[in-house]
């Protein structure tokens, strides 16, 4: 980033986000997380952040080794109606670039398995989440492979993607049921079945 578009920008390689601190005294409540969802600040311009495919944060193309800088970020992190993201605190808006998912799901657990099972996800910031009607899942096919890309969402707009050593995980705890007229092949979790892939299409034998 130039010196006229930082200062274009209001933002600069030492304090990208003036109101972090702010943002951070905001934060309240059970789950921990300032209401950014709240705040209408003035849009400051893009910075140079990106949040790369495998979960990594990059500032000025260098990578953030703070781990507690990340969760930081991470928790001021929204996804908005036009399909950007932003980080936001009470007093700016700014751009950033996510590669795809914000979150990367790292470690999953099932609680009572069989069809009454929960699904918990943790992510590489250190959320967790439940895999159910407010936090769905879903699969989308990965271009230039045709494989699944499983995601689950965290909050509001935000998602993890679910990682390769994981999904292979959840694959294992999927069964073969009836939905929407056709056998699939899915999980279950909070007693609703999440479907990944039609089973004639991976080739199982339904028996029907």
């Amino acid at each position: 980033m130039t010196e006229a578009k930082k200062a274009q920008n209001g933002t600069d390689a030492a304090n990208p986000l003036r109101g972090l601190k702010d943002a951070e005294k905001a934060s309240s409540g059970k789950s921990g997380l300032p209401p950014v969802h709240l705040w209408n600040p003035p849009f400051c311009g893009d910075i140079d952040m990106r949040i790369a495919a495998d979960g990594t944060w990059f500032y000025m193309n260098s990578p953030i080794g703070r781990k507690p800088l990340v969760k930081l970020f991470s928790r001021v992190l929204r996804h908005d109606d036009d399909g950007r993201y932003y980080l936001v605190t009470p007093v700016e808006k700014c751009g950033i670039d996510v590669d795809d998912a914000p979150f990367l799901a790292i470690a999953m657990r099932i609680e009572n398995p069989g069809k009454a099972q929960v699904i918990h996800f943790a992510t590489n910031v250190d959320d967790g989440v439940a895999v159910d009607a407010d936090h769905p899942l879903r699969f989308e096919i990965e271009e230039g492979t045709d494989g699944l890309k499983p995601y689950v969402r965290v909050r509001a707009r935000l998602e993890a993607l679910v990682n390769r050593a994981i999904f292979y995980d959840l694959v294992a705890a999927g069964t073969v049921e009836r939905h929407a007229g056709e056998d699939w092949y899915g999980v279950w979790s909070s007693g609703r079945f999440w479907p990944m892939a039609r089973a004639a299409e991976i080739g199982l034998k339904t028996g029907t």
